[in-house]
């Protein structure tokens, strides 16, 4: 659902920017173990095609003359000193949705602006902070406590905010009510550039090979005019128009509010604190009753818990447990929670203990017998699992699946056990593969009669191997979306050596083909 749209005259949208959102979660994430790296220069990075590309960086990395979206080789050109961090987009996505949902302290609804910023209803709120300057200053100091760099904005219009909040002065405020809301707006915006707009940018190219810099300048020119240049755009994002008539308020622009769920919670406040291992498994025992109840009143089973324990001397010691499937089994959560609480040190006693679970999927009620439930639905085979993670660790277990790509070595993916395979991998037309492959293919020596004739004799581990049968070649191409222009052919062979063995070798490359000297021999498989 939308949020709702009063007026403009009467409406007012705070507009959050984090600038350095990433970054900042990171800091708060790593915590003491990350102050070294931060001492210097320092980005985060994430793999593409053609290297490492950074995505966030900090001021000593900014200053040294590295910069977002550009690849890590050309920054350490510049600053060979820089030290690397892997980005974690989503990461940033489930903290900026943290952050709306404790934003809503300054009004009634918050929307994400991803990926960095929030835009939150402050319609008739800043009387209670003493103005809307106050609430400025509030939201100012509220995100320094959290040690978030932060700009922000008050507008009629969303658009508004946004434009001030990233390219106007900081803390800005436009008014305006009446008919005088939307000249208020134009006059204290004119002079932003156009990228204010939240425009693609292959868009404002284009407005700036027309010569319109600044967001005053789209006035000079008729409506009719821009209209002709971009009438086959529907998107906002690609139409100058729509986003300027979104920012004045002459048409509403739908924002999708941040809904909090309610997770299940239960917990117990205890009379006496209790030390004693055994006592604490009662506790446990009786607040997993407790959720497999909530639960089942909900349709819903767990799949994330979390069991928190609060200590007489104010610490708090929190176990997450996560589930292969879904289930509101309480047998089944004490014995999973049994091995967490091995080390737990109850100090002077625990006073409060609390269960939640954080992720809850729909789990429909049913009546019948538990073995042919366990048979029918693959309860016992998730138990099992839960149970081995809870002993091996959680990536421990995991099963491979099949991944579109031609490319051997990367034709199957590891995930969760009982997660569903991804609905787009689908069956690709491959030649019959060996039963085992080499977790990475080894260099051979191979005697051939020719360069692009078959295999004669190879030797592999210090083992020559004379060749009695060959089929081939199979002719594989490199992936040209995320391989370098000078990735090389392959050419795989079948071939069974004279005692009878039988393996998968591939050459590397062919003769003349330009990108580099002769071709190499490689043995990725064993044959059946």
């Amino acid at each position: 659902m939308s949020s709702p749209a009063p007026s403009v005259s009467g409406r007012r949208i705070l507009s959050l920017w984090l600038p350095a959102l990433a970054m900042d979660r990171w800091r708060l994430a790593m915590g003491e173990a990350g102050s070294a790296l931060d001492a210097g220069p320092l980005v985060l990075i994430a793999d593409t095609a053609h290297g490492p590309r950074i995505e966030a960086l900090n001021r000593i990395a900014l200053e040294a003359g590295a910069r977002r979206g550009t690849m890590l080789a050309d920054a350490r050109t510049l600053c060979p000193a820089i030290a690397t961090a892997p980005a974690d987009p989503a990461a940033d996505l489930a903290f900026l949705e943290k952050l709306a949902l404790w934003g809503r302290r300054w009004g009634p609804w918050s929307a994400m602006d991803a990926p960095d910023g929030l835009l939150i209803d402050v319609t008739a709120v800043p009387h209670l902070y003493g103005g809307e300057q106050s609430l400025l200053a509030d939201v100012a100091r509220a995100f320094a406590r959290r040690k978030l760099a932060v700009r922000a904005a008050i507008a009629p219009t969303a658009g508004a905010a946004w434009a001030l909040s990233h390219y106007g002065p900081p803390d800005a405020i436009v008014g305006g009510t009446g008919s005088s809301a939307e000249d208020d707006i134009a006059r204290a915006l004119s002079d932003l550039p156009v990228a204010a707009l939240r425009l693609d940018q292959d868009v404002l190219t284009v407005l700036r090979r027309l010569g319109l810099k600044r967001l005053g300048e789209l006035g000079t020119i008729g409506r009719d005019a821009i209209q002709r240049r971009f009438r086959n755009r529907k998107s906002p994002a690609a139409n100058p128009l729509i986003r300027m008539d979104q920012l004045l308020g002459r048409v509403p622009e739908p924002l999708l509010p941040v809904v909090q769920q309610d997770m299940p919670l239960v917990q117990r406040r205890l009379m006496e604190p209790i030390r004693h291992r055994p006592l604490l498994d009662q506790v446990l025992g009786d607040l997993a009753a407790d959720m497999a109840r909530e639960l089942e009143g909900r349709g819903e089973g767990a799949r994330r818990l979390e069991i928190g324990l609060w200590r007489v001397d104010g610490e708090v010691i929190v176990r997450r447990l996560e589930l292969a499937a879904a289930t509101r089994e309480a047998a089944h959560i004490c014995r999973l929670f049994a091995a967490k609480l091995d080390d737990v040190d109850a100090g002077f006693g625990i006073e409060m203990v609390r269960l939640r679970a954080s992720w809850a999927e729909p789990l429909a009620l049913e009546q019948g017998d538990i073995e042919a439930a366990a048979e029918a639905h693959g309860t016992s085979l998730a138990a099992c699992i839960d149970r081995l993670t809870v002993r091996l660790g959680e990536k421990a277990v995991s099963r491979p699946v099949p991944f579109a790509s031609h490319i051997p070595e990367r034709a199957q993916r590891w995930q969760r056990p009982l997660d569903p395979e991804p609905a787009s991998q689908g069956d690709l037309p491959f030649h019959k593969r060996p039963l085992k492959l080499l977790d990475t293919a080894e260099k051979i020596a191979v005697l051939y009669a020719t360069p692009d004739g078959y295999p004669k004799r190879f030797r592999w581990r210090g083992q020559v191997h004379e060749v009695a049968r060959v089929e081939g070649p199979e002719r594989i191409a490199p992936e040209w979306w995320r391989e370098r222009g000078s990735a090389r052919l392959r050419d795989y062979y079948r071939i069974e050596d004279d005692t009878g063995r039988r393996y998968w070798i591939y050459r590397l490359g062919i003769v003349g083909d330009g990108r580099g000297g002769m071709p190499d021999w490689y043995l990725q498989g064993l044959c059946a």
